[in-house]
C-alpha cells in the first residue's frame, strides 16, 4: 500500500513539471516560428510531436519544414504520418502540397490525381478531401473531388452547393450557374438560399459581366423547361434585380398566361415598379389587369394603382406639365363617381386632394374631401393618419399654422414609434423651421436622426446642418431667417416671392455660408417655372464658387439631369455625369450617376 502511494506521490510531482516544460517548449516553438526562425521552431515540434503527435504539432512542424525549405524532411514526416493514419486520406493532399511547394509541378499534380482516383464511395471521406484541397486554395481538386464523389455515390445531384461556392470563388460563373440550377431540380426549397447567393454576386458586378451569365443560363433554362414555374419565376426575380422592369413584365404577362395565376404576378411587378419609379411600365400592368374587366381580382386595385402611379409620375417631375395634371385630375373625379367615395378609396381622395390644393387652387375642395375621408370608421387607422398629414400640409400651404402643427401633432402621438409617427414629427420639425423657431426645430431634427426610415432620418440630418451651418457668430440666424422664409414661399408656389426674398441675402454681404444653399434653391424654383435656362447657370455657378462645398455634387447631378431631360444636350449632361463620378466618387449619386452615363453614351445595359 506504501508503495502505491508512493507512485502516486511521485507521479503527482513529476506530472506537472512535463506539462510544464512541454508548454514551455510550444510557447518557444511559435515565438522561433512566428520570428521566421523556422529550423529552430521545427525542431522543438519534431521533439513535441514525439511526446504527442497531435494534429496541430503536426501541421506546424510541415509548415516550419516548408518555410525553411528542408522539403525532404517534409516529405518524410508526411509520409511517416501516412503511415500511422492510413485511413486520413487529408495527409495525401500534404503530400503533393510538399511536392508543389519544392517546385516539382507534375509530381504534385500526379499525387492530386491519384489521390481523387482512389476515392472510396464514403461521403465522410468525399467532404474530407476536397476539404482538404479547399485549405491549400486549391479550389479545382476541389471541384473535382465533389465530381468524383457524384459519380462514386451514384448521385447527379449531390454536392450541388458546395461545387457552385466553389465555382463562385474560381470566378467560373457559368459552372455556378449549372450547379445552383441542377439543385432547383432536385429540391425546390432552395429557392430562397440560390436568390440569395445570387443577390451577392450581383454586388460586385461592375462590368456586368456575371449578371449577364446568370441571365442567359435562366433564359435558355426557362425556354427549355416551359412547363417548370420556378425557372421562369426565378428569372422575373432576376430581372428585377437588374431593374430591367420591361423584360419582368414579360415574364409576368408569361406566368399570367402559361400557370393561370390570374394576373398575381403583373400585379405584383406593377407595385414593385411604382416603388421604384418606374410609373411608366408600372400604369401599363395595372392597364393591363384592368383591361380583364370588372370581375378580375385585381380590377379595384388596379383601378386606384394606376392613378397612383400617374399622379407620382406627374408630381414628382422637375417641372410639372399643367395639361397632364388637369387629365389627372378629371380621371381622379371620373374613377371616383365610378367606384364611390368610402374607406377602400381614400388614397384617390387624398392625392385628389393634394391636386386641388397644390396646382389647382381648390383648397376648400380639397380640406371638405379629406376631413369626409376622414370621419369613415371602418378606415385603416394609418390611412387616415396620412389623410391627416395631407390636411396639414393644405393648413401649412394655405397659412393656417396652428392647425397644422395640430394637426402634426396628433399623428406624431398617436405613432411615436412608427415611419408615419416619424414623418409626422419632421414635418412639425419642418414648421419650426419655417417659421423661425431654428432651435426648436433642430432639437427635433436631431432626434429623428436616428429614427428607422433612413429616408426621414437623411432628411433630418440635411435639415439639421442647413440650421447648424447658417448660425451666425452671435448665435443669431440673420440669413436663415431670409431663407426660411423664401422655403417657405417656395413650399405655397409662391415663387416671385421667394425669389426676391433669397436676393435679399446678398444684403449680408459676400462671404456668408448660406450662398450655395440660395443658389441651389433659385436654381430649382426656376426648374419649376420652366425657366431650364436659368436654372442651368445657377447650378454652374454654385459649381463654379463652391467645387468643394456640400452641395457641389447635388448641383452636378442636377444640371446634368437638366439637360439631359429638359434642355436636351446630351453631350453636356454626359460631362455633367463623368464630372460627378470621377470628382465625387463618395456622393450619394454617383452610382445613379455611372448608371446614366452609361445610358447615354450608348452602352448595352443588361
Amino acid at each position: 500500500m506504501k508503495k502505491i502511494l508512493c507512485i502516486i506521490f511521485l507521479l503527482m510531482t513529476i506530472l506537472p513539471v512535463v506539462y510544464s516544460q512541454q508548454t514551455t517548449d510550444e510557447q518557444l516553438a511559435a515565438q522561433y516560428f512566428q520570428n521566421g526562425e523556422f529550423d529552430k521552431a521545427a525542431d522543438l515540434y519534431e521533439q513535441l510531436m514525439d511526446k504527442n503527435p497531435n494534429p496541430f504539432y503536426y501541421n506546424n512542424l510541415l509548415q516550419s519544414l516548408i518555410n525553411a525549405k528542408d522539403y525532404k524532411k517534409a516529405e518524410k514526416v508526411v509520409k511517416k504520418r501516412i503511415k500511422q493514419n492510413q485511413n486520413d486520406i487529408r495527409l495525401s493532399v500534404d503530400l503533393g502540397y510538399v511536392y508543389a511547394t519544392s517546385g516539382d509541378a507534375k509530381k504534385a499534380e500526379k499525387q492530386y490525381l491519384e489521390t481523387i482516383e482512389n476515392l472510396q464511395p464514403n461521403q465522410q471521406q468525399i467532404y474530407d478531401l476536397a476539404n482538404a484541397f479547399m485549405v491549400r486554395m486549391l479550389n479545382d481538386y476541389s471541384a473535382l473531388t465533389y465530381q468524383k464523389g457524384r459519380k462514386l455515390l451514384n448521385n447527379a445531384n449531390s454536392f450541388s452547393i458546395e461545387l457552385a461556392m466553389i465555382f463562385e470563388a474560381s470566378a467560373k460563373y457559368q459552372e455556378m450557374m449549372d450547379e445552383y440550377l441542377n439543385l432547383l431540380v432536385s429540391d425546390a426549397n432552395y429557392l430562397t438560399y440560390i436568390q440569395a447567393r445570387l443577390q451577392a454576386v450581383l454586388n460586385n458586378d461592375k462590368e456586368s459581366k456575371k449578371s449577364e451569365i446568370i441571365k442567359s443560363s435562366l433564359l435558355r433554362k426557362a425556354q427549355k423547361n416551359p412547363e417548370n414555374a420556378i425557372y421562369i419565376n426565378l428569372l422575373m426575380w432576376y430581372s428585377i434585380q437588374l431593374k430591367d422592369f420591361d423584360l419582368a413584365f414579360i415574364q409576368a404577362k408569361s406566368i399570367e398566361k402559361r400557370f393561370k395565376d390570374n394576373g398575381a404576378k403583373v400585379y405584383e411587378l406593377a407595385e414593385i415598379c411604382v416603388t421604384n419609379q418606374e410609373y411608366d411600365i408600372a400604369i401599363e400592368a395595372f392597364q393591363h389587369l384592368i383591361n380583364k374587366g370588372d370581375l378580375n381580382l385585381y380590377y379595384l386595385n388596379s383601378k386606384i394603382g394606376i392613378l397612383n402611379a400617374r399622379y407620382l409620375k406627374v408630381t414628382t417631375v422637375l417641372a410639372i406639365n399643367q395639361k397632364d395634371l388637369k387629365d389627372l385630375e378629371n380621371e381622379y373625379v371620373k374613377v371616383l363617381n365610378e367606384l364611390g367615395k368610402d374607406a377602400n378609396t381614400i388614397l384617390l381622395m387624398k392625392n385628389l386632394a393634394h391636386i386641388y390644393a397644390f396646382y389647382s387652387l381648390k383648397s376648400e375642395d380639397a380640406i371638405k374631401l379629406l376631413n369626409e375621408a376622414i370621419s369613415y370608421a371602418n378606415a385603416d387607422k394609418k390611412t387616415v393618419a396620412d389623410c391627416k398629414l395631407e390636411l396639414a400640409d393644405i393648413n401649412l400651404f394655405g397659412g393656417d399654422i396652428w392647425e397644422a402643427t395640430l394637426l402634426y401633432s396628433q399623428v406624431e402621438k398617436s405613432f411615436k414609434n412608427d415611419p408615419i409617427g416619424f414623418e409626422a414629427k419632421l414635418k412639425n420639425a419642418k414648421l419650426s423651421y419655417y417659421i423661425g423657431e431654428f432651435n426648436w426645430a433642430k432639437a427635433q431634427l436631431d432626434v429623428l436622426k436616428a429614427a428607422t426610415t433612413k429616408l426621414i432620418a437623411n432628411d433630418a440630418m440635411e435639415l439639421s446642418l442647413l440650421i447648424s451651418d447658417n448660425m451666425d457668430e452671435d448665435s443669431s440666424f440673420s440669413a436663415l431667417n431670409y431663407y426660411a422664409r423664401a422655403d417657405l414661399y417656395g413650399y405655397r408656389n409662391q415663387y416671385d416671392m421667394a425669389i426676391e426674398i433669397l436676393d435679399s441675402t446678398r444684403l449680408l454681404g459676400l462671404s456668408h455660408p448660406i450662398f450655395d444653399d440660395v443658389l441651389l434653391k433659385k436654381a430649382e424654383i426656376n426648374i419649376r417655372k420652366g425657366k431650364y435656362k436659368d436654372a442651368d447657370s445657377l447650378l454652374q455657378r454654385l459649381i463654379d464658387f463652391y467645387p468643394d462645398g456640400l452641395l457641389a455634387d447635388d448641383a452636378l447631378f442636377f444640371q446634368a439631369e437638366l439637360n439631359e431631360k429638359q434642355l436636351n444636350n446630351r453631350i453636356k449632361a454626359l460631362a455633367c455625369y463623368q464630372d460627378l463620378i470621377f470628382k465625387y466618387p463618395g456622393s450619394l449619386y454617383t452610382v445613379e450617376s455611372r448608371k446614366r452615363f452609361r445610358q447615354l453614351r450608348g452602352d448595352q445595359l443588361n
